[in-house]
């Protein structure tokens, strides 16, 4: 994990929560949510991240943070979450339908990852 790159996530996510998944003073994985967009209409519209160190997954550390994410974002009045994947990502996927996630969408060539383009789709929970 690059440790200034979550910094800087934390700066700008000031007004959402963080979860962290912490044993013995190591990091196995976190899940957070940022502005949508900047408008005033999209106020209660998050996007969602969680990342779980490789050898920790498949121990229900990711759901335990997703799920600790969502409980959270709802107390804060928090509408709907959206989730962008990148594809093809078929763990992820199934990740998120698991956890009530629907897929409402998908953007073509998008991002750049790995010397290529790829398409983004995007999930979203209604909370």
């Amino acid at each position: 994990m690059n440790e200034q790159l979550i910094i800087e996530r934390l700066k700008e996510s000031k007004k959402h929560p963080w979860w962290v998944f912490e044993q013995e003073g190591v990091v196995l994985g976190y899940a957070f949510s940022t502005k949508w967009k900047s408008r005033s209409a999209y106020r209660f519209t998050v996007e969602s991240s969680v990342y779980v160190a490789p050898k920790q997954r498949q121990k229900g550390v990711g759901t335990l943070l997703y799920s600790k994410l969502i409980e959270s974002l709802k107390k804060e009045g928090f509408r709907i979450i959206l989730a962008g994947i990148s594809l093809p990502n078929d763990k992820s996927i199934s990740f998120h339908e698991k956890l009530g996630f629907q897929k409402v969408g998908q953007l073509e060539s998008v991002g750049y990852k790995f010397n290529r383009w790829i398409d983004v789709g995007y999930w979203e929970l209604k909370i």
